[in-house]
């Protein structure tokens, strides 16, 4: 029984620590698992602490970077100055594929081409078509006047910034770069142009600008606006990028004294809209304010009962003040409303402002009682984005680009699918185009100038043998010119020349040196002390200078204006060649300057480059210029002579 007691004290024992290891066990787990969960909390607390920054740092970095890109995309798209089309909008689909197909086997002949040339050009090639890929060209057309003109140094800055910036972003074409702004029509990729468009938004001209509605800080091109094209095939790109630094970027021959403030004078600005409802309203004439050449292939067409187009029939834009002189000229405008309007916009700028000048200064042409001088925005280049069927526009028109000309974009389309595709797929297109009449792609404003008939691309290299505008020429006469069926002869003249009777270069020359001189006269009247002759001058900043082999650095200049050139005016058409000396020849009796002197350059290459303006015109003179060797007896430089040194 003791043996019973005893064994069953044992079992209770025995249980009795079971059930603390067990329960000691499960405490232990309990507390284990507590501690993870603290201590995991405490990792986690660490972290939003501080403790791991790297991760979030780089997350938050990363989503930084990501914002501000999308940022600056959405910014790109909502900038209301860019205004943009596709080339090929309008095509049909099937045309689409052909143009695309087209492209690509241009640009692998391009490339194939390249490579048999030169090892190395086949690699500045491939990476050129890379950069440029199938039907990604963009032409990009704009301008800015900059109002007061930049100084010298600003000058500088300017055109270093606009040409570093086209290298930097692989873009081709001209720019024409002045002291009174910029006038530029380029050719890149897409992304290209649209990133030298943004990074010239940011360039402040080297001085700060007030907005006069806002009154805030501004850029010098945060208003301009720029006019893109996409989507245009490989050959339309400009082969390189060009900057002319010119007196005006429209050469007007209203350059210093003889320039209309524009901010002041300035013709009313209107969007394509109101500018084609104002086409529609009586009492209102049109000035096309381009070269009759441009205009004989395509140009505004108003409904009866609206405005009157005016062709002031010239064949450069240094005729427009002549023109807008005239007596007859006035008289057209006489109690009417003005509208003007050119390509792209710039030429309306001045020839506005000329004539808004010209009704607050001058008592005849206030007594005229014009209404309103007004010009379209944009130009015909953007009256095409917002009327792509045309609108009140016929013809072609003329683009100083590898287009030549075009038509809107919706006619182009069904011109383009009848020479492409042929007439069967014309309806096919008519449905895109929302319409668009097959004839409005035959309708031909302009007639070959050989044999009349109609006719409105200019091609080749033909110029009117009496005037040197481009000759309208048709391809059966070139081809009949070309192997000597039918040569076109000096009688084949432009339609101005047949209309004005100018039979040789001398009779036209006679009579524009007359207009020319009666103008003059009249703008002396009107300025009196403050009147200076224009100096008409364009170099390029690119030229090659002429060779100099003998490494001369003398030249002898002749033909100046001995009333009007001096040192500032000299070393500004010279530039930028460095002169370091001129010697101005003097009559020995009088002393009175004569219009010669004698130069000295700092190196052969400037010296190349003076040469090459021989026979530009600079202030109203065709200047003469020749490599001068110093005579080994005479002392040169003479001394006393140095630039700068009075």
């Amino acid at each position: 029984m003791a043996d019973d007691d005893s064994t069953t004290l044992k079992k209770a024992k025995k249980s009795k620590h079971k059930k603390k290891r067990q329960r000691d066990s499960d405490e232990d787990l309990k507390a284990k698992k507590k501690h993870k969960k603290e201590k995991k909390k405490l990792k986690k607390e660490s972290i939003d602490d501080g403790d791991d920054t790297s991760v979030t740092a780089k997350k938050a970095k990363k989503a930084a970077k990501k914002a501000k890109k999308e940022k600056k995309r959405k910014q790109k798209e909502l900038d209301e100055k860019i205004v943009s089309s596709s080339a090929i909008e309008f095509y049909p689909d099937g045309l689409k594929t052909l143009q695309l197909a087209k492209n690509q086997e241009d640009e692998k002949q391009k490339a194939a081409a390249a490579a048999e040339a030169k090892a190395a050009a086949a690699a500045e090639e491939k990476e050129q078509s890379a950069a440029n890929s199938v039907n990604n060209i963009t032409l990009l057309l704009f301008y800015q006047y900059v109002e007061p003109c930049w100084d010298d140094d600003q000058f500088q800055v300017a055109l270093k910034f606009v040409t570093d910036q086209g290298n930097k972003y692989g873009l081709t074409g001209r720019m024409r770069v002045a002291k009174e702004g910029l006038n530029c029509t380029l050719t890149g990729s897409h992304d290209g142009i649209r990133n030298w468009c943004a990074a010239l938004r940011t360039f402040d001209g080297g001085r700060s600008k007030i907005d006069q509605v806002t009154g805030e800080t501004i850029t010098e091109f945060a208003k301009t606006e720029f006019k893109l094209t996409d989507d245009l095939p490989p050959k339309q790109r400009f082969p390189k990028l060009h900057a002319f630094e010119v007196v005006e970027i429209v050469n007007y021959g209203l350059a210093g004294s003889r320039a209309p403030e524009i901010a002041k004078y300035g013709g009313t600005h209107l969007e394509p809209e109101d500018y084609n409802n104002k086409m529609c309203e009586k009492d209102t004439v049109i000035i096309d304010v381009r070269n009759h050449y441009e205009a004989n292939i395509g140009r505004f067409n108003p409904p009866e009962g609206g405005a009157k187009m005016i062709d002031p029939m010239m064949r450069k834009s240094t005729e427009f003040p002549i023109w807008l002189d005239k007596p007859e000229t006035k008289e057209m405008l006489r109690g009417k409303q003005v509208l003007m309007y050119c390509t792209g916009g710039v030429r309306c700028e001045r020839a506005s402002a000329l004539l808004k000048q010209k009704i607050e200064t001058e008592d005849d042409t206030k007594s005229l009682g014009i209404k309103g001088v007004y010009q379209l925005q944009g130009g015909i280049d953007k009256y095409f984005k917002q009327f792509p069927e045309g609108g009140l526009w016929k013809g072609k028109n003329y683009v100083f680009d590898k287009r030549f000309s075009h038509a809107p974009p919706k006619v182009e389309a069904v011109d383009r699918t009848k020479k492409v595709l042929g007439d069967d797929e014309v309806a096919k297109v008519e449905n895109v185009v929302d319409g668009i009449p097959s004839s409005a792609a035959d309708e031909i404003l302009g007639a070959c100038e050989g044999c009349s008939k109609p006719w409105d691309m200019y091609r080749g290299k033909r110029r009117c043998p009496t005037c040197g505008v481009p000759s309208l020429i048709c391809r059966e006469c070139f081809d009949k010119d070309k192997f000597g069926v039918k040569k076109l002869g000096r009688d084949v003249r432009c339609d101005l020349c047949i209309t004005e009777d100018v039979r040789n270069k001398q009779q036209l020359r006679e009579r524009e040196e007359r207009e020319m001189k009666e103008y003059e006269n009249n703008i002396k009247q009107k300025l009196g002390e403050k009147y200076e002759p224009y100096m008409q001058r364009k170099h390029a900043i690119t030229r090659k200078p002429k060779a100099n082999p003998e490494r001369i650095t003398r030249l002898f200049l002749k033909n100046m204006c001995a009333k009007q050139m001096d040192e500032e005016k000299l070393l500004e058409f010279l530039h930028p060649a460095k002169v370091t000396h001129i010697q101005w020849l003097t009559d020995r009796n009088t002393g009175a300057f004569y219009g010669s002197a004698f130069i000295e350059v700092k190196t052969a290459e400037d010296a190349g480059s003076v040469l090459a303006a021989n026979g530009m015109s600079v202030l109203g003179r065709r200047m003469t210029v020749k490599y001068q060797k110093p005579d080994e007896k005479s002392i040169w430089p003479v001394p006393g002579t140095e630039v700068g040194v009075e």
